[in-house]
């Protein structure tokens, strides 16, 4: 399994922005950062895990939950271990504790992402937008 560690979470008004960072380290012989799709979740009080963001090991299949898309968006540096997601135009309903999660499995899978896809969590950091 990975280490994961969120950072950047936070309290914004409605209409704002904010930037998630999520850090890898800890890994297995034989593998690195590059060698994991990484993806985000978040879970609202009361509520299922909710699929955000992933993207596969090399950045160039990126998929978004319906809720997001237009407005969020998934990178990852793999010179750094470190995946981001940029969070626009902010809106109460995103209220929620956001996780960083990494999938061993390089490629996204054709029917997810979906939580069981994912090894590794991270904490998880809150993200609070007031309206």
């Amino acid at each position: 399994q990975v280490q994961l560690a969120e950072s950047g979470g936070g309290l914004v008004q409605a209409g704002d922005s904010l930037r998630l960072s999520c850090t890898g380290s800890g890994y297995s012989s034989g593998y690195s950062f590059s060698s994991y799709s990484m993806g985000w979740f978040r879970q609202a009080p009361g509520k299922d895990r909710e699929f955000v963001a992933a993207l596969s090991w090399s950045g160039t299949s990126i998929r978004y939950g319906d809720s997001v898309k237009g407005r969020f968006s998934i990178s990852r540096d793999n010179a750094t271990d470190t995946v981001f997601l940029q969070m626009r135009n902010l809106k109460p309903e995103d209220t929620a504790v956001y996780y960083c999660a990494a999938s061993a499995f390089p490629y996204l899978s054709s029917g997810g992402p979906k939580t069981a896809d994912f090894d590794s969590w991270g904490q998880g950091t809150q993200v609070t937008v007031s309206s």
